[in-house]
C-alpha cells in the first residue's frame, strides 16, 4: 500500500520495534497526526481471550471522563412516559414500532448509539439482523437496554464508550482528538484499560493484555508497553 509523504515523514518518528510507556507513546501519536482536520485518537487492544467462547467474551461500556470530541447522535425505543423523558433528556431521536419500516426497507441508520427500554426488546429484537452488524443493537450489558432513559442519554453524551471484542479478538475505540493534549488524553485512556482489565473473564488464561496501539486518524500505530500498564 502506497502512502502519501506526510505519512512516511511521520511514521520516521516511530521506532516499531518499541513498546513506549502510555505517556511517551500518546505525544508520538499527536506528533505523528498527518490531517488538517481534528484527528480522532484510537486505542487497539489485542486480548489473550478467545472471543468463540461465551466465558471469554469481554464488552461494557464506560464513561470517558472528556468525552470523545465527538457529538453523538441517540436514538431511543421507547413509549409513553419513557418516550417523553427521553425527548426532555436530549435523545435525537425516539420511536416505536414506527422507526422499523424507516431503519428496515429505507436504510436509515441516522444515528450513533441506540437504547431502548426492556419493553421494547420484542420490537427491536426484529432489527437484530441489521442492528447487530453495525454494532448498534442495545445491550443491557452496555446500559443501552434500561427503564432509566435520562441516564443512559446523559452518559452516552458526556463521552460513554461502549467496547467489544471483534471476531480477532480486538478491542477498537476512540479514546478521544489529537486537540485534547496530552493530560486529557491520557486521563481517557487509563480510564479505559481500567475498565478493559477489571472486564477480564475468569476464563482467561495466560496473558491478558497481548498488544496495545494508539493511532490517529490516518497516522501510524505506537505500540505501547502493555506489561506496565496491566500492574
Amino acid at each position: 500500500m502506497k502512502r502519501g509523504k506526510k505519512y512516511v515523514e511521520a511514521a520516521k518518528l516511530v521506532d516499531r520495534a518499541a513498546l513506549y510507556d502510555t505517556a511517551e507513546a500518546i505525544e508520538l501519536v499527536q506528533k505523528t497526526s498527518t490531517t488538517k482536520f481534528d484527528a480522532t485518537v484510537e486505542a487497539h487492544i489485542r486480548l489473550g481471550v478467545d472471543s468463540r467462547h461465551a466465558d471469554q467474551q469481554v464488552r461494557g461500556a464506560v464513561v470517558l471522563p472528556h468525552g470523545t470530541g465527538k457529538t453523538v447522535r441517540v436514538l431511543v425505543f421507547a413509549k409513553g412516559e419513557k418516550a417523553e423523558e427521553a425527548l426532555a433528556a436530549g435523545a435525537d431521536f425516539v420511536g416505536a414500532e414506527d422507526l422499523i419500516p424507516k431503519i428496515q426497507n429505507e436504510n436509515w441508520f441516522g444515528f450513533d448509539v441506540a437504547v431502548a427500554t426492556p419493553d421494547m426488546m420484542g420490537v427491536v429484537g426484529r432489527l437484530g439482523r441489521v442492528l447487530g452488524p453495525k454494532g448498534l443493537m442495545p445491550n443491557p450489558k452496555a446500559g443501552t437496554v434500561t427503564m432509566d432513559v435520562t441516564k443512559a442519554i446523559n452518559d452516552i453524551k458526556a463521552g460513554k464508550i461502549e467496547y467489544r471484542l471483534d471476531k480477532t479478538n480486538i478491542i477498537h475505540v476512540p479514546v478521544g482528538k489529537v486537540s485534547f493534549g496530552s493530560e486529557k488524553l491520557s486521563e481517557n485512556f487509563q480510564t479505559l484499560m481500567s475498565a478493559i482489565i477489571k472486564a477480564k473473564p475468569a476464563a482467561a488464561k495466560g496473558q491478558y493484555l497481548k498488544s496495545v496501539v494508539l493511532t490517529t486518524t490516518m497516522g501510524p500505530g505506537v505500540k505501547v508497553n502493555a506489561a506496565k500498564i496491566s500492574e
